[in-house]
């Protein structure tokens, strides 16, 4: 396998990692500092995976719009609290997953991602309350809303899907895809369970381009699980 890993203002952990990689055997790996360069090997085929590294976000992801065409990139975090299993948590970006069709698109995308791995994944659809809690706020019934018609939805189309309503606790015990409510309180559940929780976060690929490429935190100490999880993808997509 040759993936691409992004360095940008930190260099040596985009160095580090890749030796670490080349000791474990997850393939050849060359650096970029250049976001656009990355996503166009990409994306030409001249490496079969990317991991953004501690390249910019905006950058990075301006970057892999233009070379796959796509408006807006959509993206799942492989995420294990402590002491718990793995899971896959969407939307992760700030502004992914604000309407019903959006979240149903992630929670498509991310069973498309696992299926591999788990013949019938789960997905926990999360709201901003109970169910009981309906009538307290508006904002919150319109969450409580969404989940039920996302639900509905997903399992119009066959999918595994429960609403799980603010319990991000079961959730992620009992659910393969957990679908927070909104990108921001996505982005907040992932903070909490790696940084302050020091949760295992392999990175988030983005799921709506057909090549792999993983998303990751520049305050991740090293990228060589992203990099054997681009390896493992770009490997799936050979099968």
């Amino acid at each position: 396998m040759r993936i691409g890993i992004g360095a940008g203002g930190d260099q040596r952990k985009a160095f580090k990692s890749r030796a670490e990689a080349l000791i474990e055997g997850y393939g050849e790996v060359t650096v970029y500092d250049d976001p656009l360069m990355l996503a166009e090997d990409l994306g030409e085929g001249r490496i079969d995976g990317a991991v953004r590294g501690d390249l910019g976000s905006n950058e990075a992801m301006a970057a892999v719009r233009s070379v796959f065409g796509v408006p807006k990139v959509l993206r799942a975090a492989f995420l294990e609290p402590e002491g718990g299993r793995m899971f896959l948590l969407a939307p992760v970006g700030i502004d992914e997953g604000w309407t019903v069709e959006e979240k149903v698109e992630l929670a498509r995308l991310s069973v498309r991602t696992l299926l591999p791995i788990s013949p019938r994944p789960t997905v926990g659809v999360m709201s901003g309350g109970r169910a009981s809690d309906r009538g307290r706020l508006d904002a919150v019934d319109r969450t409580i809303d969404d989940a039920e018609e996302v639900v509905a939805r997903l399992v119009g189309e066959g999918i595994d899907a429960r609403d799980v309503q603010i319990l991000i606790e079961n959730a992620s015990r009992e659910c393969d895809i957990v679908i927070a409510p909104d990108g921001i309180s996505g982005n907040l559940i992932f903070r909490t369970l790696h940084f302050l929780g020091k949760g295992k976060a392999l990175g988030a690929p983005v799921l709506n381009i057909d090549r792999p490429y993983i998303d990751t935190s520049r305050a991740k100490d090293g990228y060589a699980d992203s990099i054997a999880l681009a390896a493992a993808l770009a490997m799936r997509n050979r099968a």
